[in-house]
């Protein structure tokens, strides 16, 4: 006797008419999941590595354009003052003599014209109608009419401060001469007057 189960029998849904042996189903492994190449950079590139032992973690700067700078300037600095001691060692008769006449003439035409403001105030203000009457009253009739303005009118007294002004103008010049003279006398025998001059 034969085994029916040894031989094949046909099967009509087989190429040849054979039936193939029954077999338990395969299992494939689980497959995994495959990573795209920018998905790994772009997580490489937004993870930060852990900063190694002793170490500090890097800080970004601020790159925007409002950053201040105001500390990285440093301040310009501070010039020096300079000085220089010089000696007034002499002085020249001449522009001593020149620079005294001006001088002196300015003051002679402010003397003259001080005199005639001064006898027109004391004339408004009615200053010599007081003194004539004080006068006379101190006189009394011996008096016969004292009256300041004709003895000090405005021509005397403009004239009187003209001679004045001259006389101060040729003893001022001459004075300034012979001191520039005698100054540069002192100056040979004690080197003159020091003088430091200083940057602003």
């Amino acid at each position: 006797m034969s085994n029916p189960d040894s031989y094949p029998t046909p099967n009509s849904g087989s190429p040849g008419g054979t039936r193939q042996p029954a077999s338990a189903p395969r299992v494939s492994a689980p497959s995994r999941p495959q990573q795209r190449p920018g998905a790994q950079g772009g997580a490489a590139g937004t993870a930060q590595r852990p900063p190694a032992p002793g170490q500090r973690p890097a800080q970004g700067r601020p790159t925007g354009t409002g950053q201040n700078t105001a500390g990285l300037i440093k301040p310009a600095p501070k010039a020096k003052v300079r000085r220089a001691r010089l000696l007034v060692s002499k002085v020249e008769p001449w522009s001593v003599l020149k620079m005294a006449f001006l001088l002196s003439v300015a003051l002679g035409i402010v003397t003259v014209v001080a005199a005639i403001v001064l006898w027109t105030v004391l004339d408004l203000t009615g200053i010599f109608d007081q003194v004539d009457s004080l006068l006379g009253t101190l006189a009394g009739s011996e008096g016969g009419g004292f009256e300041l303005k004709k003895v000090a009118s405005l021509g005397q007294v403009a004239s009187f401060a003209t001679i004045i002004a001259v006389i101060n103008v040729v003893l001022l010049t001459a004075l300034s001469m012979l001191s520039a003279v005698l100054y540069n006398i002192s100056a040979t025998l004690v080197g003159g007057i020091g003088v430091t001059l200083t940057d602003d």
